[in-house]
């Protein structure tokens, strides 16, 4: 009679156990989307890449700035190179011959002239000897960042068509997406949040 008492509440143990061990939602599962997808191949427009367009455009914007701009068929990029080329040459010779200026008064100076420009009526001196050597050296620092900003922009110009004609070849049409992906399981009736990558040949 014990036997029989302990063999049936065991039996109904094990049955409440096996009801509490189903799942309700198999975590494991994917949801598989059985639609097929077909693509015709006309629709498909196949762009022929270059490899030497990148080189030739920067060997061109080398030449002449703005003219690997042009190339790349980048018109409103060509007054930027070459009004930034452009001002940093004409600030150089401006400092240049500011430079000049200052140099050949104080040259004259030390040669015992008082007739140059900054010399005033008589023996005053509108600028001392101190000021033509501190002028001098103003003058000869500015022409060299001039000259270093002029270089820049000109290597910053070729730099920038080499770029853009790399960029222009890069494939960013529809056949080739990344995309938010929100998916309804009806399995498990759960959300899918995720990214999706399409890539179709």
């Amino acid at each position: 009679m014990l036997n029989k008492r302990f063999y049936s509440l065991l039996l109904c143990l094990f049955s409440v156990l096996l009801s509490f061990s189903q799942k309700d939602k198999d975590s494991t599962s994917i949801a598989v989307d059985k639609e097929i997808i077909l693509v015709d191949e006309n629709a498909l427009t196949k762009k022929e890449i270059d490899p030497l367009r990148p080189s030739k455009a920067a060997f061109l914007s080398a030449i002449l700035p703005g003219l690997g701009q042009a190339y790349n068929k980048k018109y409103w990029k060509i007054p930027l190179a070459i009004g930034g080329v452009g001002a940093g040459i004409y600030f150089y010779i401006r400092n240049d011959r500011q430079f000049d200026r200052y140099r050949g008064a104080y040259k004259r100076r030390l040669a015992g002239f008082k007739d140059d420009e900054f010399y005033g009526d008589g023996n005053t001196q509108i600028i001392s000897d101190d000021g033509l050597i501190r002028a001098q050296e103003q003058f000869r620092r500015n022409k060299e960042i001039s000259l270093l900003v002029t270089i820049g922009i000109y290597a910053l110009n070729i730099i920038d068509a080499n770029v853009d004609a790399h960029l222009l070849q890069f494939n960013v049409d529809e056949n080739l997406s990344l995309s938010p992906h929100y998916q309804y399981n009806q399995m498990e009736n759960t959300t899918d949040l995720g990214v999706t990558v399409n890539f179709k040949f």
